[in-house]
C-alpha cells in the first residue's frame, strides 16, 4: 500500500512509523524542519519508542511539505492535524482537517480518507454531505504523548468508523505494524466512532477528578490521602491504576475532549460531564490557594511537561497553578531546561538546575523527581504513587 500521512505530531508521526515497517508511507507536514527532521531519521518529538524504530529499522518512510505531489498513487490518506478547541465557538477548530480533506477530493477523488484528529460528534456525517463525497471516514486514536508508537505496537483497540470492506483493509494495516496478538477490532458507524473517542477520554478525566477531589478532601480534614487511596484501589472494581492525584488533568487531549462532549450535549440533558469539566478548575483554584496561604516570595514550577518522556506542555494543569498564583502578585519562575526562551507568560525561565532551587521558595513538581530530593522540603506536589 502507499499511504499519505498530513501532519506530523504524536499520531500522524507513530501511525507513519508504524505503517512504514511493510507499506510505502509518505508524512506530510507544514513544517520544513519536522520534515526534514524525519527525512534524517530523527525525532521530532520526545518518543522513546519513536527514537529508535526511526534509527534502528528499516522504514519504507520520507517526508514532504508537498501535499499534492505526495498523493499521486495513494491508497489511504489519514489526516491527523490538530483540532484545539475553540472556547468562542464551543467547539473543536477542524479548518485545517477540512482544509487537508478539501484538497485531497480535489487531486484524488477516489483515495480513501482517514481522519485520525479528534472532532466533534457528527463532523465525518457533515464534510460528506457539505463536500458531496463517502470518500472520508474516522478512526479515533487513543495514544498517550511520549508513549505513542508504544501504543500503536500494543494498542488497546483499533475502531473504525464504518462498516466497509475498505475500513477492514485499514484496520488490518495497523494490526499487521503491531507486536501485540489478538487486537480487540471494532467497526461502527461514522458518529458512534466519534463518540467512543470522546467518551473514552472523558471516563479518564473523570477518574482524574475523582482521584484528585479525594485528595483536596484529605488536604483540608489534614488525612493521609494515600491511605484513603490505597483503601478504595483495594477493590477490584476499582483497581490501583490511574489513581495518583496530581494538580488536575491536562495536555492535549483530556481538556478539549471534555469540553467538546460537553458541547455536543446542549440539547441533552446530563450532570456528570458538566462536573467533569468544572472539578479542574475548582482542583487548581484549591492547590493554588494552599499555595498562596504559605505566603512564598517566589514560586518555582519545575517542568512543564504534564508527564514523563514528553517534551508536551499544551494545556499542563500546572499553567493553570501558575497563573493563578502571579494573580496575587507572587513571582514565579519556571525551570524548563527543554524551552528556547528566557521568559514564558511574563515569569522568568531558568535552565540551570541549581539557580533555580536556590531562588524559589516553594517548588511546584508535577511529579517528584530524583532532582529534587535534596530540596525536598521545598517541594508541593500531590504525587503520591510515582506513576501515572
Amino acid at each position: 500500500m502507499k499511504i499519505v500521512v498530513v501532519g506530523l505530531g504524536y499520531v500522524g508521526l507513530s501511525n507513519a512509523v508504524l505503517l512504514a515497517q511493510h507499506n510505502e508511507v509518505i508524512g506530510v507536514d507544514i513544517s520544513q524542519e519536522r520534515v526534514d527532521s524525519l527525512n534524517a531519521r530523527h525525532s521530532p518529538i520526545i518518543d522513546t519508542e519513536l527514537s529508535r524504530y526511526l534509527s534502528e529499522k528499516e522504514l519504507n518512510l520520507s517526508a514532504i511539505t508537498d501535499l499534492q505531489a505526495a498523493l499521486v498513487g495513494a491508497d489511504y490518506v489519514i489526516v491527523s492535524t490538530p483540532t484545539n478547541y475553540d472556547e468562542k465557538t464551543n467547539c473543536f477548530d477542524t479548518s485545517s482537517v477540512e482544509t487537508v480533506v478539501s484538497e485531497v477530493i480535489k487531486n484524488e477523488p477516489k483515495v480513501c480518507i482517514v481522519v485520525k484528529s479528534t472532532i466533534p460528534v457528527g463532523f465525518i456525517d457533515d464534510v460528506r454531505e457539505r463536500l458531496e463525497t463517502d470518500a472520508v471516514i474516522f478512526s479515533p486514536e487513543f495514544l498517550r504523548e511520549g508513549r505513542a508508537l508504544h501504543d500503536n505496537l500494543y494498542p488497546s483497540r483499533i475502531i473504525v468508523g464504518e462498516k466497509s470492506k475498505r475500513a477492514e483493509i485499514f484496520a488490518s494495516l495497523f494490526v499487521q505494524g503491531a507486536l501485540k496478538k489478538d487486537v480487540d477490532l471494532l467497526f461502527t458507524d461514522a458518529r458512534e466512532a466519534e463518540a467512543i473517542k470522546l467518551f473514552s477520554n472523558t471516563f479518564l478525566a473523570m477518574r482524574v477528578a475523582f482521584f484528585n477531589e479525594l485528595d483536596s478532601y484529605a488536604l483540608a480534614g489534614d488525612m493521609n490521602s494515600r491511605e484513603i487511596i490505597d483503601g478504595v484501589s483495594l477493590d477490584p472494581r476499582i483497581g490501583d491504576h490511574y489513581n495518583n492525584p496530581s494538580f488536575g488533568y491536562g495536555g492535549y487531549c483530556l481538556p478539549k475532549d471534555t469540553k467538546q462532549l460537553l458541547a455536543n450535549y446542549d440539547a441533552v440533558p446530563q450532570n456528570i460531564i458538566r462536573a467533569i469539566v468544572d472539578a479542574n478548575s475548582t482542583r487548581k483554584d484549591f492547590l493554588a490557594e494552599a499555595i498562596i496561604k504559605k505566603h512564598p516570595k517566589t514560586v518555582g514550577v519545575y517542568r512543564l511537561a504534564m508527564k514523563a518522556g514528553s517534551d508536551n506542555f499544551r494545556q499542563s494543569s500546572i499553567q493553570g497553578i501558575m497563573k493563578r498564583i502571579k494573580a496575587k502578585g507572587i513571582e514565579v519562575i519556571v525551570y524548563e531546561p527543554e524551552l528556547r526562551k528566557t521568559d514564558l507568560f511574563n515569569s522568568r525561565v531558568e535552565t540551570d538546575l541549581s539557580v533555580f532551587k536556590e531562588d524559589a521558595d516553594i517548588i511546584l513538581a508535577n511529579r517528584m523527581v530524583d532532582d529534587l530530593q535534596d530540596v525536598r522540603i521545598k517541594v508541593f506536589t500531590r504525587d503520591l504513587f510515582g506513576k501515572d
